[in-house]
């Protein structure tokens, strides 16, 4: 194939393709590390690595300057319990957050976060990025810290959450891999792990992609591959039209990442999570664009229709009289974790780490008439700090929030000073989620979910191959990103220098070659023109709502794999791509489909009920049996021509002493 194919398209009237065509053509590229996926994680991986002398190499799909979930912002700093107000110690934060999860987190990711996230924000602060309050803005608010002029959010006693001004952070961290020598290879798209004599589980040698634009191949040999792309989305709901985005986090990120490691051999653990999807719900609002009392607008005051304040109520169910008390622990509350929300969002966390909320019975008490809705988000109430850090810093810097949000609001006349925004609480949700039907899931749209299983080096189950962000299992938010992509990097760099380049298999690149451009040469059957990516997507949500929902027994997930094994070999193979960005979309309904399979692997293989993992066998219905509070894990049986799974399991805590093993590698 080549442009003379350009040259037809335009003699017929069609679409020319604005880019020369290159299928076929192999582009080499070599280095110590690769790095695949330019999101938070990627770019910290790459700065990492780079730090300690090595040869990097940048693979981004999109555009490096802005891509992945938090490439347009960050408001709030999470578990930052190194920085030197926090009253917590990194293992007593980690320890914490891991019991809220009832041990459902990875120990050895947490705690690299907890213990070297204010390290990354004070390297993020040398890039340029603003980190303090040095406009003394805030300056006498109670979250402000005077001496070092940082903000807090949520428990302004503990102090182990920053408020940052993240919104120009991805730019930054571009511009410092630029500075490092690292080469940023942007709109290729990473399709398969290069192996060690081309065979599955051995050590990992490089990488290969397809370029989006020109569909050129391109070939990635290293001593290391640190994959740090981001979580599966689309298993259960994808609407392309109904709303131009029904996901939160980017809908380019598909787990790629976990695909290609799958096929690799990797192993996986917490596959088999998945929860409603209020944030996933093609009738969801723009996120953080209406208000609310959680995340980015706590701890909002609600008012009903008639202006009636909606009472808080702190973790013993005792009603706060006093605004500033929703910012501090509850009596006999060490600190606390998170709060707002409502009954509305039921969490499985401890009570012990559970923050202010509004009052849980809201729904019956309305129900009643003593509230009437609907409810709104009342800033002008609130104190002038509040307000302002709210509206201006946590929505403006957040992602999806300065210009969707911020500046269209502003510039429709919206002021917080005097108007107030509806929360839609009790009508079809709050301001960030929606109250879906079962079927409507996420794997990882929020929250803690499954991936690659680590070790503390951050190395996977296969030589040479680590990982770092939400690829790796238990994994959440973007300073976890920031803090791991930073640590993977000096490790995956310190491997490399001890490893020689090895030969790929070409045997091994010919069939990913095969394999890439198989949805070009899918043309008309039978006058049939073939099968559009968003109708294969469509088709695999269905089959996920079907018989991976809520419900699950053995019998619905051997549908499920039926359904799968008959769509991967009579309909997936009709899916045409006639450009290189349709077959990078292609590729990504492909990598879906695998991570459909996973996942219901992951499912056949607990036998057990279980309230943190929101997991329920209607064939074992007993929840949280003490044998199965364990990890499950998953990796490919290459036995099984790549469709079967060996299953294994791990301890509850298998990461030993956080502190030794922490201080041993850095």
């Amino acid at each position: 194939m080549s442009d003379a194919l350009d040259t037809a398209d335009a003699a017929n009237g069609a679409e020319v393709w604005p880019y020369p065509i290159r299928y076929g053509q192999v582009k080499e590229f070599e280095c110590d590390v690769v790095v695949l996926g330019g999101g938070i994680a990627g770019v910290w991986s790459a700065i990492g690595a780079a730090r300690q002398g090595a040869k990097v190499i940048l693979v981004e799909k999109t555009v490096t300057a802005r891509s992945g979930a938090g490439g347009a912002g960050c408001d709030h700093w999470q578990w930052a319990a190194d920085n030197p107000c926090s009253s917590v110690s990194p293992e007593e934060l980690a320890q914490a957050l891991i019991d809220n999860q009832g041990g459902y987190r990875n120990g050895i990711s947490t705690y690299i976060q907890c213990a070297s996230a204010y390290q990354a924000l004070l390297e993020m602060e040398q890039m340029g990025g603003k980190v303090r309050d040095v406009d003394d803005e805030f300056k006498g608010a109670p979250f402000r810290d005077e001496a070092s002029k940082l903000l807090f959010a949520y428990d302004y006693d503990a102090r182990f959450v920053v408020r940052v001004w993240g919104n120009d952070y991805k730019p930054l961290l571009r511009k410092e891999c630029r500075r490092l020598g690292v080469k940023i290879v942007d709109r290729v798209s990473v399709t398969g792990l290069l192996t060690k004599d081309g065979k599955p589980g051995a050590q990992v040698i490089g990488a290969t992609g397809v370029n989006t634009r020109t569909g050129e191949f391109n070939l990635f040999k290293a001593g290391a591959v640190i994959s740090c792309m981001s979580r599966p989305q689309r298993n259960w709901t994808f609407s392309s039209e109904m709303r131009g985005v029904s996901t939160f986090r980017p809908p380019t990120n598909v787990g790629n990442g976990h695909a290609m490691a799958w096929r690799a051999g990797a192993e996986f653990t917490m596959m088999e999570k998945s929860m409603r999807s209020p944030f996933a719900s093609p009738y969801s609002y723009p996120s953080y664009g209406v208000g609310n009392a959680i995340n980015t607008w706590f701890a909002c005051n609600v008012v009903d229709a008639n202006g009636k304040e909606i009472p808080w109520v702190d973790c013993n169910g005792e009603v706060i009289t006093d605004f500033d008390q929703r910012y501090r622990p509850a009596r006999g509350q060490k600190f606390f974790i998170m709060g707002g929300g409502s009954s509305s969002h039921p969490h499985p966390g401890l009570k012990e780490y559970d923050g202010p909320k509004l009052i849980p019975d809201l729904g019956d008490r309305m129900q009643k008439g003593e509230f009437v809705p609907p409810f709104y988000a009342d800033l002008t109430s609130m104190p002038d700090h509040e307000r302002r850090v709210i509206w201006g810093l946590n929505v403006g810097e957040e992602g999806k929030t300065r210009i969707p949000i911020l500046q269209t609001y502003s510039e429709a006349g919206f002021d917080p000073e005097q108007d107030m925004l509806q929360t839609y609480d009790f009508l079809r949700g709050s301001g960030m989620r929606e109250p879906v039907t079962p079927q409507e899931r996420t794997f990882g749209e929020q929250g803690i979910c499954g991936g690659m299983v680590v070790d503390w080096d951050l190395m996977s189950t296969l030589p040479g191959l680590f990982g770092a962000g939400d690829l790796i299992f238990g994994s959440q938010d973007h300073s976890h990103a920031a803090a791991t992509g930073r640590y993977a990097g000096r490790r995956a760099a310190l491997f490399a220098v001890n490893q020689q380049n090895e030969q790929c298999s070409q045997e091994q690149i010919e069939a990913e070659m095969e394999r890439v451009y198989a949805p070009l040469g899918n043309g008309s059957i039978d006058g049939n023109p073939g099968m559009d990516w968003k109708e294969l997507n469509a088709a695999l949500c269905r089959v996920m709502q079907n018989y991976c929902s809520e419900p699950k027994n053995a019998e619905l997930l051997d549908l499920a794999e039926t359904w799968l094994d008959d769509i991967a070999e009579n309909e997936a193979p009709k899916m045409v791509a006639d450009n290189p960005h349709k077959l990078m979309r292609a590729l990504d309904v492909l990598d879906i489909m695998t991570c459909d399979r996973m996942i219901v692997h992951a499912c056949k293989a607990r036998k057990a009920s279980n309230t943190h993992l929101h997991f329920n066998r209607l064939d074992y219905p007993e929840m949280d049996p003490p044998e199965w509070h364990k990890w499950v894990t998953i990796r490919q049986d290459a036995d099984a021509g790549g469709n079967g799974a060996v299953v294994g399991e791990m301890p509850i805590a298998p990461w030993g002493d956080f502190e030794s093993n922490y201080q041993d590698r850095i």
